[in-house]
């Protein structure tokens, strides 16, 4: 994992594109690492806010639309996401339906929160409102709260 960290890396702006997609994704990585090693190499925050933003929202839409494709039994076999996951994320969602794409950023329940949300038909434009918004603020707060730490 640490080669793959170190290669989106070097990729710049692209590179924590690509992390923060597949952060959002069903697949298991965290852009964390990516986002603060750029930081550290002097990247623009503004800039790797954007892109982070941008392809962390488009994971977890990737999500959303295999919810809305699948089954929860294709969920569970072919996605790996823990039938108790999806259980406690409709729970946490129980009749709030696509504004809580917002908390899509919470680690181990974002992902099966998205998913639920497309297994729900939920609005697809007020969870891409929801999804965008809380992932725009998680990485402002990762942004400038490492930022601080750095220099």
């Amino acid at each position: 994992m640490d080669a793959l960290n170190e290669l989106l890396i070097n990729y710049g702006y692209i590179g924590i594109l690509i992390a923060s997609f597949l952060a959002a994704s069903i697949l298991p990585f965290s852009s964390e690492v990516v986002m603060v090693g750029l930081l550290a190499a002097g990247l623009d925050p503004a800039g790797l806010i954007a892109y982070g933003t941008v392809g962390n929202v488009a994971g977890s839409m990737f999500n959303y639309g295999l919810g809305r494709l699948g089954k929860p039994e294709w969920i569970e076999r072919f996605l790996r996401i823990k039938k108790s996951d999806l259980e406690r994320a409709e729970r946490f969602m129980a009749g709030r339906g696509a504004l809580m794409g917002f908390f899509a950023f919470v680690p181990v329940i974002g992902d099966a929160i998205t998913v639920m949300l497309g297994l729900l038909r939920a609005n697809v434009g007020v969870t891409l409102l929801a999804v965008t918004l809380g992932k725009l603020l998680r990485y402002v707060a990762l942004v400038y709260g490492s930022d601080f730490f750095i220099h």
